[in-house]
């Protein structure tokens, strides 16, 4: 049975930092697309970045230059570091991961305060 898990959410001042972790049990997903999603209230969930296999990764315009999608593929584990947090950041974090089908966590909540 696979399953993804998310850390490392919480509550953060605007202009603060926090990384996101999601470790995935069950399968390896060291050579498939991991990426994280998020969903703010009212709002339809959105891609925040991805990275492939082979480590290309994408950015929403909205997180580039102040986020940074990593992995370590011995761990089957998907990082997300934010720096700059901003209020508009606000969402439940989801992680995805994609073989054959996709996978999601149950979603970590972050909160920047203004």
């Amino acid at each position: 049975q696979v399953q993804l898990v998310e850390s490392g959410g919480g509550l953060v001042q605007a202009g603060g930092s926090l990384r996101l972790s999601c470790t995935a049990s069950g399968s390896n997903f060291g050579s498939n697309v991991m990426a994280w999603f998020r969903q703010a209230p009212g709002k339809q969930r959105e891609l925040v970045a991805s990275i492939s296999g082979g480590g290309n990764t994408n950015y929403a315009d909205s997180v580039k230059g102040r986020s940074t999608i990593s992995r370590d593929n011995a761990k089957n584990t998907v990082y997300l570091q934010m720096n700059s947090l901003k209020p508009e950041d606000t969402a439940v974090y989801y992680c995805y991961a994609n073989k054959f089908r996709a996978y999601w966590g149950q979603g970590t909540q972050v909160t920047v305060s203004s």
